[in-house]
């Protein structure tokens, strides 16, 4: 009979916690089946009273000559024109009314660190709803290689440091932004025999990895998910 050892009960308790403060930030969409998370959206205002979505059309406010228009304020404040990246955010904001940079930036720090400790806990479903067909293929066959060895992770996600966004572009109707993230992992890979054979259980590491995430605009999905990765040396 096996059982749970702390550290297990704790990444499951952290693990019940951050899915449930997702929900709260993100709300459901309408429909009779539940989707996956968009953790990208959390910047996104909803209606407040759902029933009369349908029976209400908002039109846009008149703006009065007098009136700065701010319909970039936010984006300036992340990305400063005519920066390339500020061009990219607002082809974005362009495409996608209710794309708020802070809001999605805060969306994929929570994202990173739930595909990081899916991938070290081989939770195949987590990943999935996260990543691109491409990605997760990559993602599960190292997993499968990982399990065909007998090997397992034991990993304690410790924070990020830091997120920025240094790109951001539209691929004709599909957002592209990519962050580079710096964060703080103990990660220890041991073998079937529970030897540490990479990486060290005693020992904060910073990790610099440079992310992409994509959207459709064109689709009524509002999740983003993981395109492409790479670690900066």
């Amino acid at each position: 009979m096996e059982f749970f050892d702390f550290g297990t009960i704790f990444f499951l308790v952290a693990a019940v916690v951050i899915f449930f403060q997702l929900r709260n930030m993100l709300g459901r969409r309408t429909g009779n089946e539940r989707p996956p998370f968009d953790p990208y959206t959390a910047g996104r205002s909803r209606d407040a009273d759902p029933a009369k979505a349908d029976n209400v059309v908002s039109l846009p406010k008149k703006r009065s000559a007098d009136e700065p228009d701010d319909t970039y304020a936010e984006i300036d404040a992340v990305a400063p024109p005519p920066s390339d990246i500020n061009k990219g955010l607002r082809a974005i904001r362009d495409a996608d009314p209710g794309f708020d940079p802070k809001g999605f930036v805060e969306g994929a720090k929570m994202a990173y660190e739930m595909i990081v400790m899916a991938y070290a806990d081989g939770d195949r479903k987590t990943l999935k709803n996260l990543l691109s067909r491409e990605v997760f293929d990559g993602f599960v066959s190292a997993i499968s290689d990982r399990e065909g060895r007998s090997e397992k992770i034991q990993s304690s996600f410790v924070g990020i440091d830091k997120a920025e966004i240094v790109g951001a572009e539209m691929k004709g109707g599909e957002a592209h932004v990519t962050l580079r993230i710096v964060s703080e992992l103990i990660s220890a890979t041991r073998d079937k025999a529970g030897t540490v054979i990479d990486g060290d259980p005693e020992t904060v590491a910073e990790v610099k990895d440079v992310w992409t995430f994509a959207r459709d605009t064109r689709s009524k999905d509002p999740n983003w998910k993981l395109v492409a990765t790479e670690a900066e040396d």
